[in-house]
């Protein structure tokens, strides 16, 4: 896919401030620990209600950046993602602190200030760890690192990199929300499938190097180094406190990053060509959203189908597709996400919308059950 002729400059610093829109986010969490009470609220409320009326008066993007722009002129798109790991530290470690010092929250109110700043985390500190994952450079790489171990969440590097990409939208990708599938039986699926298939990948490449998988070149002994080293901190600042803390924070940003996953491909499927061969993976195999605020959140992510098509393509230079070449979700991730966790709601919006994908994308297959139930043969 070629870039729309008149594509948008994006050098500027200008042009890249949108996606800094993150960082207000940061004095709204401090605000509200101070404030307490009611106003808490506001934290996980701006990043679902702010960025939905936002998409609805801002409306879509559907220009595509010129694909042709230099990495030199990507400084600014870089710069706020490695930003982001110790401005998020410093905001869950110093609101920390300050909690356990202080009377000022009662025990709720510290609850609902840390479930916030795990939607926090997850929304914007997973989404930016996403896109370091992706990188070459081992900075961006070990930012990733430190922000997914601060959710208690690391192999989910090994997950999205090794399984994930390989094998989306087939039965071995357990991160494929299935077709009549409800968020609730997705998430408690993938917390166990997830940890199992990303320690699985990588005792497998260790093996073909002939090593155990205890062999220090593992990364999930980094993974626990840095998980512990989190947990360590909260217990050194706050006891089991803030070791509880610590945890509701984790727990809120695996939740929200689970229901993005359980979005961006619920009920797609690659064509089974026979004997364990897929077809290759192709943008109608993601949903794409082209809301232009919520983009800005979440750094293109929702510019999904282009991302499993070239997935080492930075968050600024990711296309958009028109609807004959991907499918199109109604609205937002902030929408979606809220509609997934009514699941009358959310079939309601979307198996209409899978059973019109597959009339558009595979005439062919007339019978649906293996795919729906995930029986066809694991792919090689």
């Amino acid at each position: 896919m070629t870039a729309i002729p008149g594509a948008p400059k994006i050098a500027r610093l200008g042009a890249a401030l949108p996606f800094w829109i993150s960082l207000g986010l940061v004095p709204l969490a401090v605000l509200v620990a101070n404030l307490g009470g009611w106003w808490i609220l506001l934290l996980p409320l701006s990043t679902w209600y702010l960025f939905t009326g936002l998409d609805y008066f801002i409306g879509l993007n559907t220009k595509n950046p010129d694909l042709d722009t230099p990495e030199e002129q990507l400084f600014w798109y870089k710069l706020i993602t490695l930003l982001w790991a110790p401005i998020q530290l410093a905001t869950i470690f110093g609101l920390m602190i300050y909690v356990v010092q202080t009377d000022h929250l009662n025990r709720v109110e510290e609850w609902t200030l840390f479930a916030g700043l795990g939607i926090l985390s997850g929304t914007v500190g997973i989404t930016y760890a996403h896109e370091l994952m992706h990188q070459k450079p081992k900075a961006e790489r070990w930012m990733a690192d430190i922000l997914m171990a601060s959710v208690l969440y690391s192999h989910f590097r090994s997950e999205h990199l090794l399984v994930h990409h390989r094998y989306v939208a087939t039965p071995r990708d357990p991160v494929t929300a299935r077709y009549g599938e409800s968020f609730y039986r997705f998430f408690p699926r993938v917390l166990w499938q997830c940890w199992f298939s990303a320690f699985n990948a990588e005792k497998a490449m260790l093996a073909r190097k002939g090593l155990n998988w205890y062999h220090l070149s593992n990364p999930f002994w980094l993974y626990w180094a840095l998980q512990g080293g989190f947990i360590l901190l909260a217990a050194l600042i706050g006891g089991w406190w803030g070791v509880f803390l610590f945890l509701v924070q984790a727990f809120w940003a695996i939740f929200q990053l689970e229901l993005v996953n359980y979005v961006e491909h619920y009920g797609l499927t690659r064509k089974h060509l026979g004997d364990g061969k897929y077809e290759h993976v192709q943008p109608r195999h993601s949903w794409n959203a082209s809301q232009r605020a919520s983009n800005w959140l979440l750094i293109n992510l929702q510019r999904h189908s282009d991302h499993h098509y070239k997935p080492s393509r930075r968050f600024p230079l990711l296309q958009t597709y028109s609807q004959d070449e991907a499918p199109q979700l109604p609205h937002g991730y902030p929408v979606m996400t809220m509609m997934a966790l009514v699941p009358t709601l959310w079939k309601k919006a979307m198996n209409p919308r899978v059973k019109s994908w597959r009339d558009r994308f595979y005439p062919e297959i007339t019978d649906w059950d293996a795919y729906k139930r995930g029986t066809n043969p694991l792919p090689r």
